[in-house]
């Protein structure tokens, strides 16, 4: 007769190629905690098994709340781990406290194993908060979360979930790269979230991920909208008292009356936020949540509209579109940056002074010596063009080497000072006017990182916008500086460098 430890073995084999086994191993050894607090038998719901029956090597999955994902991961991955020996799992949550819960739920599941096992081959040496480590079978079953610096890193992992990659603090996509870098060639990756915005690093995967599983290298995308989990329902609505968009889900999902009662439950108690924590399309949840200060769609159909771009120096960090023209007049805006590898980047946009057309941009870390060379360079191409500079920081440093080192005279001053400077008052003056140009001449965009900062550029408390965690916003401020200094010369009616322009 097979002891437990043969059969869990035999079955985690089997359980590698066959979704339906996986299922009915996982309804057999583990148990989860249910809604009403019942201990019970880990059985698949109907996101589950979706997701189960079409899942690849590499998964991402963008769902509505409390589907039971992360759990039915994690229920899985502990299969894994102890019916495979030499098997290292990771699951990494948004935060300290959602790794404790879901370590929690692992907890619960090898407390509900037969004692045998327990205290003989899954017997483990460590079973702190965050990791479980079985010497027998030299397995091992880490949860982590995002906001710890070097998560995973140096592990070399079987296994990796990432749970709410939307919402995970600092720079997601770093983080993110890290931990995938220590993922075995044949090992499993599961990213998921509930939708934040369309930008950042979750949003840019799901871009990426395909809709079905082509080969091994593919992201399969999984989307699991609100209405598979069945506890969701509420007072049921008559077919007759129905609007046209809710009759529009009854048609496409086959939506009971109970789910439609639900989903005025929600916009009741959730308001705009219903779209983010409870999504029913793939494609419109992620630009109906997140606080993107610019207009989404306006930036999608311009990224869409753009064709690749043909001219780049510097190894692609300097892009021209228009050289300079005879009796044009030029604008070199900079954002400054202190350089170094990891820095920040600085930001170079050239505009047409008459048009605001998008002219050239230079994206690269630079120190402020570097910057002031390259643009002065960049000037003197668009024929001795005005310099203006943002101030702040290491703009300073930008500004006395173009005047030193490169002697260059035609510098933008305001107020009789080099330079601009973007303070509370003059920046959501400077954004807006990026944002209104974009939505009513958005052929004066060309460039495809300058949009892309713009989807990730969003609003925070108190009126305060920028960069989103872990993206740049230097190649929207430089626009936002030309366009502001061209905005400028346009009311004064000069044609000059504006020296002796007062704002």
């Amino acid at each position: 007769m097979k002891t437990n430890l043969e059969s869990l073995l035999g079955i985690g084999r089997k359980m590698e190629h066959d979704p339906a086994i996986r299922i009915r191993t996982t309804a057999d050894w583990l148990r989860v905690r249910d809604r009403d607090g019942h201990v019970k038998a880990l059985v698949a719901n109907a996101a589950q098994r979706g997701f189960e029956e079409r899942r690849g090597r590499q998964n991402i999955v963008l769902k509505a709340r409390q589907m039971g994902i992360t759990t039915w991961v994690a229920g899985r991955f502990f299969l894994r781990t102890i019916s495979r020996p030499g098997t290292l799992t990771l699951q990494v949550a948004h935060t300290r406290e959602a790794a404790e819960s879901i370590f929690q739920i692992v907890q619960r599941m090898w407390n509900e194993l037969p004692e045998d096992l327990q205290k003989g081959p899954l017997a483990r040496s460590r079973a702190n908060v965050g990791q479980m480590i079985f010497p027998e079978l030299e397995s091992e079953y880490r949860v982590a979360s995002a906001c710890d610096v070097g998560a995973g890193r140096g592990l070399s992992l079987q296994n990796l979930h990432c749970s709410e990659v939307s919402r995970w603090p600092g720079d997601a996509a770093t983080t993110l790269a890290g931990l995938r870098a220590g993922l075995a060639p044949d090992g499993e990756l599961v990213l998921e979230s509930t939708p934040s915005g369309a930008y950042g690093a979750f949003y840019e995967e799901w871009c990426r991920g395909v809709d079905e599983c082509e080969d091994g290298g593919s992201l399969v995308r999984h989307f699991l909208p609100w209405w598979l989990e069945p506890a969701y329902v509420g007072a049921p609505v008559a077919t007759v008292a129905i609007s046209a968009e809710e009759t529009m889900l009854v048609e496409r999902h086959g939506l009971s009356g109970e789910q439609i009662g639900f989903r005025r439950e929600l916009e009741r108690s959730y308001g705009g936020l219903r779209s983010q924590e409870f999504a029913e399309d793939a494609e419109t949840c992620f630009r109906a949540t997140g606080s993107c200060f610019f207009d989404v769609d306006a930036i999608e159909r311009r990224m869409a509209e753009l064709e690749p771009e043909e001219i780049s120096r510097r190894g692609g960090a300097l892009v021209v579109w228009f050289r300079p023209s005879r009796g044009c007049s030029y604008i070199v805006a900079v954002d400054s940056a202190g350089g170094g590898e990891n820095g920040d980047f600085a930001a170079v946009e050239v505009i047409d002074r008459d048009t605001g057309l998008q002219c050239a941009e230079l994206q690269e870390r630079l120190r402020p010596s570097e910057l002031a060379k390259v643009a002065v360079e960049v000037a003197k191409e668009y024929h001795g063009a005005l310099i203006a500079v943002e101030r702040n920081n290491h703009g300073a440093a930008v500004l006395a080497f173009i005047e030193t080192s490169e002697k260059y005279a035609n510098v933008y001053r305001q107020r009789n000072e080099a330079g601009w400077l973007t303070t509370a008052i003059s920046k959501p003056e400077m954004v807006a006017r990026v944002g209104s140009l974009l939505e009513q001449w958005p052929e004066m965009f060309l460039s495809k990182r300058l949009l892309s900062e713009c989807r990730t550029f969003v609003g925070g408390e108190r009126g305060k916008t920028g960069a989103a965690n872990g993206a740049h916003d230097d190649l929207v401020m430089a626009m936002g500086v030309g366009q502001a200094v061209r905005a400028e010369m346009l009311r004064v009616g000069s044609h000059g460098s504006l020296v002796n322009a007062v704002r």
